[in-house]
């Protein structure tokens, strides 16, 4: 997906909220927004956001001399959503469907975004989206792909959903025992996506394989990934992508076994994938 107009401004809005989350004084937030402008100036807008956005939080980064923005915030994301772990787990249990429900909680847990300029209620998004229809629902097809597949890929979004995102791999396990999963997380530290330091917090490496997949961008730059990566994506029978940034790097046609997974919290995002603002989503991104 190319970088839009909103894209841009939603990119310069994000350079701010780093000053505020950080607290950084008046002479630092000037600099910050020089090297936002710098950096939007040169923006290649045959590129995806993702791709665009990721050399000017490295700069902030650097210029702060923080390795990981938002280590704080990730990590009481990832606090306040295992306070849900067993009310996730009971609507599970009590579900008539099980593989549904706990595609939902998964979907449900993509409203932890730091990013995003919609702001959430967790509480009131879970008890919610469990009442809620796919706006764009190929989930038939995906149980029928986890059901013939031997490898999942499951591409991680952002810090906090990975709690949601083992529930729903404890589920997969349950219902298709010999289907190994693969879980990808970002090469470094970008914006609040979920990292290996992460992952392994929330123990994740309990239910899947974590794989670096090397890629620094807010999203799944595949020409940016790792061999070890690539050798294990591009051999997937099924592939989960959640979060808009991996879906603005994936969206486009192609031809991978994979679904997305997302709430949507942008109106480019909504005019792309042809929703509306607050939809959750399960579409398949291939020709079958």
């Amino acid at each position: 997906m190319k970088i839009q107009k909103d894209c841009i401004a939603c990119i310069e809005n994000q350079a701010q909220r780093v000053c505020d989350n950080l607290r950084v004084d008046e002479i630092a937030q000037n600099d910050i927004k020089n090297i936002a402008k710098k950096h939007i100036e040169n923006f290649d807008l045959e590129l995806t956001p993702p791709h665009n956005a990721t050399a000017l939080y490295q700069d902030i980064a650097k210029y702060l001399g923080v390795e990981d923005l938002y280590a704080k915030e990730k990590s009481d994301a990832s606090l306040r959503a295992k306070e849900f772990i067993p009310f996730c787990e009971s609507i599970i249990a009590n579900s008539s469907n099980k593989l549904l429900s706990a595609t939902k909680t998964a979907v449900a847990g993509n409203v932890i975004d730091l990013a995003a300029v919609m702001m959430y209620d967790l509480q009131e998004e879970l008890e919610k989206i469990y009442h809620m229809d796919f706006a764009i629902d190929d989930f038939k097809e995906l149980e029928d792909r986890l059901g013939s597949s031997k490898t999942l890929v499951y591409l991680a979004d952002n810090a906090g959903e990975e709690i949601f995102d083992k529930i729903y791999i404890q589920v997969l396990h349950q219902l298709f025992p010999k289907m190994d999963v693969f879980y990808f997380v970002r090469g470094k530290p970008i914006i609040n996506d979920l990292t290996c330091k992460d992952a392994l917090s929330s123990k994740m490496d309990e239910v899947a394989t974590i794989v670096n997949s090397g890629v620094p961008t807010p999203g799944l730059a595949l020409e940016l990934m790792s061999q070890e990566a690539s050798d294990i994506f591009y051999k997937a029978d099924c592939i989960i992508s959640k979060g808009m940034g991996n879906y603005e790097c994936l969206g486009e046609d192609n031809p991978f076994p994979i679904f997305f997974l997302l709430k949507i919290k942008c109106q480019v995002v909504a005019n792309t994938i042809g929703g509306q603002l607050g939809d959750i989503v399960c579409k398949k991104g291939f020709i079958s």
